[in-house]
């Protein structure tokens, strides 16, 4: 609400609509907007590959939060934010909504690779590896969701957090143990990595309309990717001009950055 009401007030408008409420929900969501970092055609293409092979994997496999959005446009740290949206409140995890997460998480990674070339791939994923990693480390080490190593935890922290991690737990396996759940963790993470590459294998036609569609419009929502699933040409968005030199409305400057330097680029 009090973002809402911002965005009105620096508009000069005396009534809050929905227009603002959509607005300050993305800023909440995907961070604030940063128009005024200047990204090159190359690394907005890029961007837009690595985004749509999120949004792609995420809406194939099965039990994960829809995409609400997708969009090149900076935000926060990131050059591009695929927004998944849960549609209610979840306290539990099955093990095929965990490995479709992780299976998402590397979507953009693919993208870049399958059409740049493995020599291209950029350190935008950096995030999306680290996230992966943990969720499967924590099926192996924590919820007993491997069926090699059973339903046991594997891993023990105590509440001494002034003395240091690293001092205050305790080792509870031997090496042989340790090391199968290295390779239980890399299984769980290969698994799904080559189920990502062949969705997206399978899917370069949409893959190439969705880069392109966010190339255009610089960012599309549900609607949008619902007819580039179904193969159909994408709506544009509400109030989009053509005129315009296919650019969409410019929102107000926000920020003691805007109209600044360069802000330095963050992960995708």
């Amino acid at each position: 609400m009090n973002e809402a009401a911002l965005f009105a007030a620096r508009a000069n408008k005396r009534i809050v609509g929905m227009d603002e409420f959509e607005r300050a929900k993305d800023k909440i969501l995907m961070g604030t907007e940063r128009r005024s970092m200047v990204m090159s055609e190359a690394e907005k293409r890029m961007t837009a590959y690595h985004e749509a092979g999120h949004a792609i994997v995420g809406m194939t496999v099965p039990e994960h939060d829809p995409v609400y959005k997708v969009t090149i446009i900076p935000r926060g740290r990131a050059l591009g934010v695929t927004q998944f949206l849960p549609e209610q409140d979840r306290y539990s995890f099955s093990k095929r909504r965990l490995e479709s997460a992780i299976t998402t998480l590397f979507g953009g990674r693919i993208a870049e690779e399958l059409i740049f070339g493995p020599e291209s791939v950029t350190t935008g994923a950096a995030n999306d590896i680290e996230r992966a990693t943990e969720l499967a480390r924590n099926m192996v080490t924590k919820w007993g969701l491997s069926d090699r190593l059973g339903p046991l935890t594997y891993t023990e922290e105590t509440g001494e957090v002034f003395l240091g991690r690293s001092v205050t737990q305790h080792k509870q396996v031997s090496d042989v143990t340790a090391h199968a759940i290295d390779e239980e963790i890399r299984r769980v993470i290969e698994g799904n990595y080559q189920r990502a590459r062949q969705i997206l294998t399978s899917s370069l036609d949409k893959l190439h309309t969705m880069a392109d569609a966010l190339m255009k419009y610089e960012t599309i929502d549900e609607e949008q990717l619902k007819d580039l699933m179904a193969g159909k040409t994408p709506k544009p968005p509400a109030g989009w001009d053509e005129a315009l030199s296919n650019k969409p409305p410019q929102a107000p400057a926000e920020g003691p950055a805007a109209g600044g330097g360069p802000i330095p680029a963050g992960q995708h």
